[in-house]
């Protein structure tokens, strides 16, 4: 598997994962000039931004810590754009999926809801 389709794999189970909470996908790879975000998905009550992270199960990295300030702010400027172009009521909140693949496929989806918010960026939801 390449490292691209690894990445697909990974944001495909979150999507499921997701439908399967209830959520409904709205877009995924939202993509604007300098910043992308992997799944938007809403439930009805949150307009969750999720940034996907697919890991082998021997990584030296976790997903999680691979999303640094520098990622958070591209995420959260794409956010803003999205927001714009699709104005809606749902509170905006920005998630982590950490996936972890052995031998090809799926072993586990680590998620973290409410991951970090806009603190120290100049964007208002």
């Amino acid at each position: 598997m390449t490292r691209a389709e690894t990445g697909r794999a990974g944001e495909a189970a979150v999507c499921a994962y997701l439908e399967k909470e209830g959520y409904r996908i709205a877009a995924r790879n939202y993509r604007i000039k300098g910043g992308e975000i992997d799944i938007i998905a809403e439930n009805g009550f949150y307009l969750a931004f999720v940034e996907v992270k697919t890991r082998s199960k021997d990584s030296l990295e976790s997903g999680f810590n691979a999303v640094n300030s520098r990622k958070k702010k591209l995420i959260i400027k794409t956010a803003v754009d999205y927001c714009c172009k699709n104005p809606g009521t749902l509170q905006p909140r920005f998630d982590i999926a950490e996936v972890i693949m052995e031998n090809g496929s799926v072993s586990s989806i680590d998620y973290i809801k409410n991951a970090y918010d806009t603190t120290g960026c100049k964007f208002i939801f």
